[in-house]
């Protein structure tokens, strides 16, 4: 990433959080707690840096000034469950669990492959 489109993203990044911060006080709050959730188990694109997310965030934005202008509270527009609203959100994309959850399950049959190949392939006389 050049600097020109580091300066560019900053810029959108600046414009979005002023779009957050016009928001009711409310549907803030809800926001940047539904941002670190995503940061912490979201879309593996939004690791690769900040704005790549913005797509995301800037519809979670818009459904926010829809309900805010319609006079809903937060909770009418994300449910009562705000992780579920967000898992709702990434179904379709690859996450940092789903990752995860591969490199254990990777690790583990590395580790049952390293310790059969160690043993001869014998399974200490057991059999299937």
């Amino acid at each position: 990433m050049g600097i020109q489109e580091i300066i560019e993203s900053k810029k959108e990044w600046r414009a979005h959080m002023a779009r957050v911060k016009a928001l009711p006080q409310e549907y803030q709050i809800v926001y940047k707690e539904i941002q670190k959730y995503l940061f912490r188990v979201g879309p593996v694109e939004m690791a690769d840096g900040i704005t790549d997310g913005t797509g995301l965030f800037s519809g979670i934005v818009d459904l926010f000034e829809e309900g805010a202008a319609l006079g809903k509270g937060v909770l009418e527009v994300t449910g009562r469950d705000v992780a579920a609203f967000c898992d709702d959100l990434i179904q379709d994309s690859k996450t940092n669990a789903d990752i995860y959850q591969e490199s254990v399950n990777r690790d583990v049959y590395n580790a049952i492959k390293k310790d059969m190949d160690k043993k001869g392939g014998d399974r200490g006389g057991k059999s299937n």
